[in-house]
C-alpha cells in the first residue's frame, strides 16, 4: 500500500530533490552575516525547504535563519524527525558537476544525496502524503532542518535553547533499521607551540604543508613545498619510489627551487578512517625520511610518534573497545604546517560508552606538552544510547521489516547525527544494506529505488507512530 502511495509522487518528488541538490550549500564563514549565520548557501537550502513547506500548505518556525521547522500534525506529544540541508565541500574528482545533480533512470547524482538532502525529502514527502490522505492526527510533528550538522552543530545549539524538545524522534541521516546508539565525538587540535631553532644548516627546508579541510573527512590530497639546497634529482627519485611502494598517486614539480610534493589518496567519513587513505599522513611519512629543519622535524616526527597507521588511538594510549559499540577511532582530518607559525593537527575522536575521556585527554595533554605540543579540546558530544527494545524503536523497526523482510537487527555506530540532540532519539535510514555508501566521497549518488522505498519506511513509521496510537 504505502509504495505504491509513494509512486504516485515520484516525479514531484524528484523535481524537489533536485531543487535542494542543485543549491552549494557548503558552510562559508567568509560570507556569514546575521541573516545568514553560516553563509549563503546553507541559508538558501533553509529557505527552499521553507518554500516547498508553504507551497504545500504547511506552517514554518525560523528560528535565527540558523535552523527551522516545517510543522504538521495535531496532540500533545510532539514527534521530531531532525534533517540538515548543509553538506561538505564537494572535492574534486567528480565525473559531472556535484551541484548541477544528474538524473538517470536509476538515480540522481549530486553532493548531499545521501547526506542528507535525500533522506531529508524522503521524511518531508512522508508527512506531505500522510497529510493530503486527512488523516486522523494524534502527534504533532516538528521537522526540524539545521544548517551547520557538517561542522559545529550551532543550529541544534540555537534551536533547542528556545524551542520545545521532542517527546521522541528521529534523524534519516545514516542507515537502516534503526541506529540506537552514537558515539562519543569531539575535535581537538594538537598544536606546535613554538618554532624550533636549528644549530645547524639542514639539508631541507618545509616551507608550508597543509591537507584536509573538515575534521570528519579523511584528507584525500595533500601538498608540501620543500627547500631543496641539494640532491634535488634524488629526493624525487625518492619520492616516486615512496608513491609506487605504497601504491599512492601523487605528484612532484620544481618551482624557483622549491620542490612541491603532492598525495592523493582517498576521502571518507570521519567515523571510521581506517576505510580511507589519508593523504596528509602518507606525505608526512615521506618527509620524515628527509633531514628537515629541527621545527618542520619535530612536526613529523610527531605524526610517526603518534598519528600514522593509527586508526583506532593506539598510538594515543587511547585504543578502547566494548561490544555494543565498538572501538576508539581518530581522524586526522586537517593538517597545516608553514615555516613561521609551526604546525597543528585537527583530530576528530569518537569513542564509545566507558571510556575514560577525561581521563585520557589529560593524559596525552600533559604527555606531548613535553615534545612542545599543546593539545586545544573543542565541542565535546557525549554518547548516546536508547534501549533497542524500546517501544518506540521496536514501531520503527516494524516498519522497516514490512516494508524490506529484512530482519537485521537496530545497532549502534561511531558517527553523529542530529538524533543525539534527542531525549528519545535514533538515526533511521535512509542508507539499506546494498547502498553504495558515499557520504563526504566523489559522485555520491542515491537510487530511485532507495528514495521510494526509504520514503514507504518513513509512511509506514509515522503512521504508526502519530495516526494509529
Amino acid at each position: 500500500m504505502w509504495k505504491e502511495k509513494v509512486l504516485e509522487y515520484e516525479n514531484q518528488m524528484i523535481d524537489d530533490l533536485k531543487g535542494l541538490l542543485s543549491i552549494e550549500s557548503v558552510r562559508d564563514d567568509s560570507k556569514a552575516s546575521k541573516e545568514a549565520p553560516v553563509g549563503p548557501g546553507p541559508r538558501e537550502a533553509l529557505n527552499y525547504m521553507y518554500e516547498i513547506a508553504h507551497r504545500d500548505g504547511f506552517s514554518t518556525h525560523d528560528v535565527d535563519h540558523i535552523a527551522g521547522r516545517i510543522e504538521a500534525g495535531m496532540g500533545e506529544d510532539v514527534l521530531g524527525i531532525l534533517c540538515h540541508v548543509d553538506v561538505v565541500p564537494a572535492g574534486d574528482g567528480w565525473d559531472s558537476n556535484p551541484f548541477d545533480p544528474v538524473v538517470t533512470d536509476d538515480a540522481i547524482i549530486a553532493r548531499g544525496t545521501l547526506d542528507d538532502k535525500g533522506p531529508t525529502i524522503a521524511a518531508y514527502y512522508a508527512i506531505k502524503i500522510l497529510n493530503e490522505m486527512n488523516v486522523d492526527w494524534k502527534k504533532r510533528i516538528h521537522m526540524i532542518i539545521g544548517t551547520d550538522e557538517e561542522s559545529d552543530w550551532k543550529c541544534t545549539d540555537r534551536y533547542f535553547k528556545t524551542e520545545e524538545m521532542p517527546t521522541l524522534g528521529f534523524a534519516p541521516d545514516a542507515e537502516f533499521p534503526v541506529i540506537h546508539g552514537e558515539k562519543g565525538i569531539t575535535t581537538f587540535d594538537l598544536v606546535q607551540n613554538k618554532v624550533a631553532e636549528d644549530t645547524d644548516e639542514p639539508d631541507y627546508e618545509l616551507l608550508h604543508f597543509e591537507s584536509g579541510q573538515r575534521y570528519n573527512m579523511v584528507p584525500d590530497h595533500a601538498e608540501a613545498k620543500v627547500l631543496v639546497k641539494e640532491n634535488m634529482t634524488d629526493v624525487i627519485q625518492n619520492f616516486e619510489y615512496f608513491l609506487e611502494n605504497r601504491h599512492l598517486q601523487g605528484d612532484s614539480t620544481v618551482d624557483s627551487g622549491i620542490l612541491i610534493l603532492s598525495v592523493e589518496g582517498k576521502a571518507v567519513h570521519g567515523m571510521d578512517p581506517s576505510l580511507g587513505v589519508n593523504a596528509g599522513l602518507y606525505l608526512l611519512k615521506f618527509l620524515s625520511t628527509l633531514n628537515l629543519n629541527k621545527c618542520a622535524k619535530d612536526f613529523v616526527e610527531f605524526n610517526q610518534r603518534y598519528l600514522f597507521d593509527s586508526h583506532f588511538g593506539e598510538k594515543m594510549g587511547m585504543k578502547y573497545h566494548i561490544d555494543v559499540m565498538g572501538d576508539v577511532t581518530t581522524n586526522i582530518g586537517v593538517i597545516k604546517y608553514d615555516k613561521d607559525n609551526a604546525g597543528c593537527y585537527g583530530v576528530n575522536l569518537r569513542y564509545p560508552e566507558g571510556f575514560e575521556f577525561e581521563e585520557a585527554i589529560d593524559r596525552f595533554s600533559d604527555e606531548i606538552k613535553e615534545l612542545g605540543f599543546d593539545l586545544e579540546l573543542g565541542k565535546v558530544q557525549k554518547p548516546h544510547y536508547v534501549d533497542k527494545n524500546d517501544p518506540f524503536v521496536e514501531t520503527l523497526v516494524k516498519a522497516y521489516r514490512n516494508q524490506t523482510g529484512d530482519m537485521t537487527e537496530p545497532y549502534t555506530i561511531g558517527g553523529g547525527t542530529y538524533a543525539r540532540n534527542l531525549d528519545k532519539g535514533v538515526a533511521f535510514g535512509a542508507m539499506f544494506e546494498d547502498t553504495e555508501d558515499l557520504m563526504h566521497q566523489k559522485n555520491e549518488y542515491m537510487t530511485r529505488k532507495q528514495l521510494i522505498n526509504a520514503t514507504s519506511i518513513y509512511l509506514e513509521a509515522i503512521y504508526a507512530l502519530c495516526v494509529e496510537e
